[in-house]
């Protein structure tokens, strides 16, 4: 079976030009140093002289793929994130470990739910939230070749269905819905799953896309479903600013596309701590609750 750490060895070994580094979080990375030798770099918990070192080896013709915690890569090396990587649009691949509430019990200063925001804010940068690990596998290959600078919230949990053929930039469409349609992605996309199979259960007819790409946005089948469905449902384990109701807002009004649109997300709180199971509980992300707030939105 392909992993994260077996498709970015095969991608490293057969082409030089990818360097693997990390600021001393090799959760995902740690059988690389004995196969890449010189080309796999640890700075210790420096995120911002490994954003500089990438910065570096990328205008020297390398594609350096670079591994923190979500909230100490997106946060604390920022501005040489924007400055180094994004103004000069060099092909640097972030890979951000534990996004959103994956981080579970690590406390507000672990949690990643600003991240979408501030990387969609560098102009050349990329932005993506594979909804599991098969989702990973398959994006990943197009993401890494791009030239362009891209943030992956990383993300190897299980898959719950088998994904549709990636299309860079296209978002996933799997059930079609007039009642609603959910659009998300990353791990929420799990518990989306179960909501739907809940809200059938109860007679309701909900479309669920997997969005995929947050930058670029799949504006053209947005605006086809929004024709079709009655109104847009966005869940997300991030803030409700910046993000993907965000996203969604700024097409609809470019667009002048009028259609009642609703949104599950933290608004200006962190989480409470704890365990995923019970993270999703108290923040009413689990698929009950989900389900609850679905039928209320509809219903309205």
């Amino acid at each position: 079976m392909m992993t994260y750490e077996k498709l970015l060895e095969k991608t490293a070994l057969e082409d030089d030009r990818f360097i693997v580094m990390t600021a001393e979080n090799r959760a995902l990375v740690r059988n690389l140093p004995a196969s890449l030798g010189n080309r796999f770099i640890d700075t210790g918990i420096t995120e911002q002289t490994m954003l500089g070192a990438a910065a570096g080896l990328a205008l020297r013709g390398r594609k350096p793929v670079v591994h923190a915690l979500s909230a100490f890569l997106t946060m604390r090396a920022f501005e040489f994130t924007r400055t180094s990587v994004g103004i000069a649009n060099l092909p640097v691949k972030l890979s951000s470990f534990i996004p959103g509430v994956l981080s579970d019990g690590n406390g507000p200063t672990h949690q990643a739910i600003e991240d979408i925001s501030i990387m969609r804010g560098i102009p050349s940068m990329e932005v993506f939230a594979p909804a599991d690990e098969e989702d990973l596998i398959a994006m990943l290959p197009q993401i890494w070749a791009t030239e362009n600078p891209s943030y992956v919230r990383i993300n190897t949990r299980p898959a719950l269905l088998k994904h549709k053929p990636y299309v860079f930039g296209k978002a996933e469409q799997i059930f079609e819905g007039k009642d609603c349609t959910i659009l998300t992605y990353g791990f929420m996309l799990e518990e989306s799953i179960k909501a739907h199979q809940l809200l059938s259960d109860l007679g309701f007819q909900v479309g669920l896309v997997n969005i995929r790409n947050l930058k670029p946005f799949d504006g053209d089948l947005i605006s086809k479903l929004a024709s079709q469905t009655s109104c847009f449902i966005t869940i997300e384990d991030h803030f409700l600013t910046g993000g993907l109701f965000s996203i969604l807002a700024e097409h609809l009004v470019k667009n002048q596309i009028l259609i009642p649109t609703h949104s599950i997300a933290f608004e200006d709180r962190w989480f409470k701590p704890g365990r995923l199971a019970e993270v999703l509980v108290h923040e009413g992300l689990d698929a009950k609750s989900l389900v609850e707030k679905i039928q209320n939105f509809i219903q309205k």
